[in-house]
């Protein structure tokens, strides 16, 4: 047994005990925390370690022990992550004074594809957590989220239709088989759109899989992709056989995103 955060728990400690204790701690103090599956990259953890029991089962039970049962955690500030399944989810892109993010459903979408606009750039972020995570830190930026894998119509419709009006758009994802997947239907999706992968490079991405990537066979298997930039990022995944979660980049993220929304690319 173990007493942390004022609790004693019978679970055994899996290997990252530690810095899950370090996140209990923040949580103690009334810290505002992010989406789960940013903590678990601040624990040295894949993103899903918290939310998929299957992914890591050790930091999984550990975690949600100590959550679920510790009097010391129950007024827990967290940030959410749930926003798939919603038609188009923004922050500080319509001219509006609702609060944001912005939720818009699919019937709100053809008048709004005519909307006054807020910024005449966004970034498209396709993590959920990371979203709202830059959105809190940063809550006067242009975001929009991906919106999930299945690239609704009345997302890609919306999409099409700001970028039509001379909106710019850049996209930031995962760097592993399906993150690469994901950005080549939005590049197909949005084939004018020149700014799409100024970020998002290959030399970068390589440097940021040297760096940070994790092995993984199931999420670094080659898929093929359309788009040639895309593909490139493609074979260095599969060639590495490393990936990197967006969670893991939000440092880089703030520089590189601050610079581009004031042109300074």
């Amino acid at each position: 047994m173990r007493k942390r955060t004022k609790c004693e728990t019978p679970v055994s400690l899996p290997p990252q005990h530690d810095a899950i204790d370090a996140l209990f701690d923040r949580m103690q103090q009334g810290e505002m925390m992010p989406p789960r599956s940013q903590q678990a990259v601040d624990a040295g953890l894949v993103a899903h370690a918290f939310s998929d029991k299957d992914v890591d089962p050790a930091h999984y039970r550990y975690y949600h022990w100590v959550r679920d049962h510790c009097a010391a955690l129950s007024g827990t500030r967290e940030l959410s992550a749930q926003l798939i399944g919603m038609a188009f989810v923004s922050a500080n892109v319509f001219a509006t004074s609702l609060p944001q993010p912005l939720t818009l459903n699919p019937w709100q979408v053809p008048a709004m594809g005519d909307w006054p606009l807020a910024a005449n750039r966004a970034v498209v972020i396709e993590n959920n957590g990371v979203f709202i995570w830059l959105h809190h830190r940063h809550p006067d930026w242009p975001l929009i989220a991906q919106g999930g894998n299945d690239f609704q119509p009345a997302y890609l419709t919306l999409m099409q239709r700001l970028v039509a009006r001379g909106l710019q758009v850049t996209y930031l994802g995962d760097l592993d088989a399906t993150g690469i997947r994901i950005a080549d239907t939005l590049k197909a999706a949005l084939p004018d759109s020149a700014q799409l992968l100024v970020l998002q490079t290959p030399p970068r991405v390589m440097g940021w899989l040297s760096l940070k990537g994790k092995r993984d066979d199931k999420r670094t298997q080659a898929l093929r992709i359309a788009d040639p930039t895309l593909q490139t990022e493609m074979d260095s995944i599969a060639v590495l056989g490393r990936f990197v979660e967006q969670e893991q980049l939000i440092g880089e993220y703030e520089a590189l995103i601050a610079a581009w929304l004031m042109e300074q690319w």
